[in-house]
């Protein structure tokens, strides 16, 4: 089993920065890729991006392409998000995800909430 923990959200206005964090622990070694999601009051769950832990590859969703950065600390089993130039509507409840297979999202996050304002 793998458990996921983020953090690092936070109220922020147009413009600004935030690194969220995903702290995963447990059976890690059993992960091939990790990815964000977020979630709008009544809107569907969107995917973010997506970092494969076999060759350190990424992608991004095009609507945070340029803005959001990922990252990791192998060392501490972490991922990391870097917003920047956050807009309104990025603000939503992200949750990371982690997958036992490159087509796969197997433990989810209990999300941190972003929030971002004109």
């Amino acid at each position: 089993q793998v458990q996921l923990a983020e953090s690092g959200g936070g109220s922020v206005q147009t413009g600004g920065s935030l690194r969220l964090s995903c702290a995963a622990s447990g059976y890690t070694d059993s992960i091939s890729r990790m990815d964000w999601f977020r979630q709008a009051p009544g809107k569907k769950r969107e995917w973010v991006a997506t970092f494969y832990r076999g060759g350190a590859a990424t992608n991004y969703a095009d609507s945070v392409k340029d803005r959001f950065t990922l990252s990791q600390d192998s060392a501490k089993n972490t991922l990391y998000l870097q917003m920047n130039s956050l807009l309104p509507e990025d603000t939503a409840m992200y949750y990371c995800a982690a997958g036992r297979t490159l087509s796969s999202w197997d433990y989810w996050g209990q999300g941190t909430q972003v929030t971002v304002s004109s």
